[in-house]
């Protein structure tokens, strides 16, 4: 996006902005004198009871309005661009970035890497800071833009700058402290690759990010995510189990050391080190709250005590059903044991569990949310699904039926002759589809954002890597 102006997209009925006849197509030029750089300057601007707006019209002329109101009170302005700002996009050429690991002829909005703190405060994307100034730092401090989700990788500042191809990539922890110093909440993330930031660095990274408790309040572990569209890029390598394994290990042993010092485990595995290592994953008390769900971490542990806790309050009966669920590789095995828990309580009721291998982007990638229409499609036809087919919600576009690779949900049921139905993210959703009691809730899905940072996680559609 170009840089943007502040044009008034809406006036709010019974607004002070209606009153004082603001209309749509005005530009707000400043409020007190003082120029606006984005939405939060202006929020924090327009507290004060007595303002001074002055806005140009769309012929040209300036306006300048004295307005009294109540402190705190809106004037009922909406603007063009939301965040009255261009986003910021990424400067860095990460060696493990999943957007360059995209096939050509996708939706454009699915290349934008953004990396924007205000993103990362008002959507949860994760940030490298690389792109913030002194004067950005103090305007998230100023403002209290917080929390704030930090991609780190590596606290060691010679190999981050490597890793993420920017030889301004080197003072992350300067900027930690600073904002540890003004006690601005973060969570931290490492995209981990094999051979590279795992192993002593990872120990080393944990260690020094620890010293940033308790303003860090997390730290989430994350293997890297290979697509089957690498040629050109840097060489990197999957975990394998023995991998996993060690990673494991390394984070188990600091989780241990900082809950007898803090009260928290602090650092966290997402659930694909569990299933690739092929251990249990940890009781649902070794999450701290789960402050990192977008990053599948404790997303199944979090799925089945949900399931659990709703099948309790529930009285098991006699009806008939018989349906299908697709998901990822990595998390059928786990599906289907949720669908064995729900069998127990209906013993009429059939759940049969569709594991979709990813053949768009790559095998490799065994995570329900890369999943396309058209390997659906193309693994589904044909096979015995029962009445229903069941998806999980983060395989979709937010407000529209539609896969990453453009085919809609209504093309899918077509071609599959079932009705399908997107269950919502909590496990008392998911037990209501199966169960069939959710008929109302077809196609619906989870927000989500397509303004993607090159570390490829958050809520962003290609963040939905992580979604197991």
């Amino acid at each position: 996006m170009g840089k943007t102006r502040h044009f008034v997209r809406k006036i709010l009925p019974g607004s002070i902005a209606q009153e004082m006849d603001i209309q749509a197509g005005d530009e707000v030029l400043s409020i007190n004198g003082s120029p606006i750089e984005d939405i939060f300057d202006y929020q924090f601007l327009i507290q004060d009871e007595n303002i001074d707006l002055l806005l140009r019209k769309p012929d040209g002329e300036e306006w300048l309005l004295e307005i009294e109101k109540d402190e705190d009170e809106d004037l009922g302005l909406e603007f063009e661009n939301s965040l009255m700002d261009e986003y910021r996009s990424c400067s860095n050429r990460c060696i493990f970035c999943f957007i360059d690991q995209m096939p050509p002829g996708m939706r454009e909005t699915l290349y934008f890497k953004d990396d924007d703190s205000r993103l990362s405060f008002l959507q949860g994307n994760y940030v490298t800071l690389t792109n913030m100034k002194e004067h950005d730092l103090d305007r998230m401090i100023r403002y209290r833009l917080e929390p704030i989700n930090i991609s780190v990788h590596t606290t060691n500042p010679e190999l981050r700058c490597r890793m993420l191809r920017n030889r301004f990539a080197g003072d992350v922890c300067e900027k930690i402290r600073k904002l540890y110093r003004a006690e601005i909440e973060m969570n931290g993330q490492i995209v981990l690759c094999r051979g590279i930031n795992d192993g002593p660095e990872l120990d080393r990274t944990i260690r020094e990010l620890s010293e940033f408790l308790p303003y860090l309040k997390s730290l989430s572990v994350v293997p890297v995510g290979l697509s089957r569209y690498r040629e050109g890029l840097y060489p990197l390598e999957a975990f394998d189990g023995e991998d996993a394994g060690r990673v494991l290990e390394t984070i188990h042993r600091w989780q241990d050391r900082l809950y007898e010092k803090w009260g928290r485990y602090f650092v966290h595995a997402s659930d694909e080190w569990y299933l690739l290592a092929g251990q249990p994953l940890p009781r649902e008390e070794r999450y701290d709250g789960y402050p990192q769900l977008e990053n599948g971490v404790g997303m199944l542990r979090l799925l089945f005590q949900e399931v659990k806790e709703d099948l309790e309050k529930r009285t098991g009966d006699q009806r008939k059903r018989k349906i299908s669920l697709a998901t990822g590789v990595l998390a059928a095995p786990w599906m289907e044991k949720l669908g064995r828990m729900i069998s127990r309580k209906f013993p009429g009721v059939r759940l049969r569990v569709c594991p979709v291998a990813n053949r768009f982007f790559g095998e490799q990638i065994t995570v329900s949310g890369l999943l396309t229409g058209q390997d659906l499609k193309g693994q589904l036809t044909g096979q015995d699904l029962g009445e229903c087919l069941l998806l999980p919600c983060n395989m979709l576009r937010d407000g529209e039926n539609v896969f990453l690779d453009d085919m809609t949900v209504e093309e899918l049921e077509e071609a599959l002759g079932i009705p399908v139905q997107v269950t919502d993210e909590p496990g008392s959703a998911l037990v209501s589809s199966v169960l069939g009691e959710t008929e109302g809730m077809t196609h619906r899905r989870r927000q989500s954002y397509e303004q993607t940072d090159c570390c490829h996680c958050g809520p962003s559609e290609c963040g939905k890597i992580h979604s197991v």
